[in-house]
């Protein structure tokens, strides 16, 4: 691997990374006056227009060929459900205590994939799954005055998430990244319409600010975002640009405390911290025993 394609692939991390925090702001901002399905639609429509617009010439003509019809089912679903769970997440929560918890994605793709893909994990990655958890109940903190019911939502979120990265690394071996990510963005914006009758009316944008949010903030920043974390990983190992991800909670203290003057506790640190640890544990571990790690289990969709 070429210094060259590792530099690449770290700056399209940092892109991806910038580009999340972004989305995720605006999701926050905008969860107070439009339903999250009315949201989850632009992410999917916004994504929708990214994917075709970077869709190589080649693909036109069967981007929605599959082999594995069940196999894209079950990403989608998947995938739309972790959408939905961190977005309803990030309306909720402080916008900190929602990053610090989907950091476990990794630790539970690995505990999945012990009992869905019969993987063999040693003495290490337990300790690593054990550190995550430990970490998770730090920040959730149950005894506090601070805890709160919907901290369960992330945590969901990165259940959802774990069959998503299994479906992903299964779907790999026939099919195309961009049939992957076209099924699933399709499915997106299916799943939100259905929304309508059950979770509150949609609403036009009242200004112009909040319409730039919601084609821009959340769908062209959420579907720039996911290519440019594929871009990430194309071009370099997982190990060497995976921890810059965790910079995400740079940008969620910062947003939160500026826009929404939220002043996370110390335990959401001390837990991301020790959550962190465990992730890169898993990752060394990984790279140890198969010479490279699957990017999706490191990677945050959504």
């Amino acid at each position: 691997m070429q210094q060259n394609n590792i530099k690449r692939g770290a700056l399209f991390m940092l892109l991806s990374v910038s580009l999340f925090a972004f989305m995720d702001l605006s999701v926050k901002a905008l969860s107070t006056e439009y339903p999250i399905g009315e949201i989850i639609f632009f992410r999917g429509l916004g994504g929708l227009v990214t994917l075709l617009f970077f869709l190589p010439n080649e693909g036109w003509a069967n981007w929605l060929h599959t082999k594995k019809p069940g196999l894209h089912f079950t990403r989608a679903a998947s995938g739309t459900i972790a959408l939905f769970l961190v977005y309803l997440s990030l309306s909720l929560l402080p916008l900190a205590t929602v990053v610090s918890l989907t950091f476990l994605s990794p630790v539970f793709s690995t505990l999945l994939s012990i009992f869905i893909l019969g993987e063999v994990v040693r003495i290490k990655r337990w300790f690593a799954i054990f550190l995550g958890f430990f970490g998770m109940l730090i920040i959730v903190n149950p005894t506090s005055s601070q805890f709160s019911i919907y901290m369960v939502l992330p945590i969901l979120f990165c259940v959802f998430f774990s069959i998503v990265s299994i479906s992903i690394r299964k779907l790999s071996e026939t099919e195309s990244v961009f049939s992957i990510a076209a099924s699933f963005t399709i499915f997106i914006i299916l799943s939100s319409l259905l929304t309508i009758p059950f979770f509150g009316k949609w609403v036009l944008p009242v200004s112009i600010s909040d319409a730039a949010l919601l084609l821009l903030g959340v769908g062209f920043s959420g579907g720039a975002a996911n290519l440019a974390l594929t871009a990430a990983y194309s071009n370099a190992p997982v190990s060497s640009i995976t921890p810059l991800k965790y910079l995400s909670l740079v940008y969620g203290v910062f947003f939160g405390y500026v826009f929404f003057a939220e002043i996370p506790a110390y335990t959401t640190y001390l837990g991301s911290a020790i959550i962190i640890i465990a992730s890169l544990i898993i990752l060394q571990r990984e790279k140890v025993l198969k010479k490279d790690s699957e990017p999706e289990k490191f990677s945050i969709q959504r």
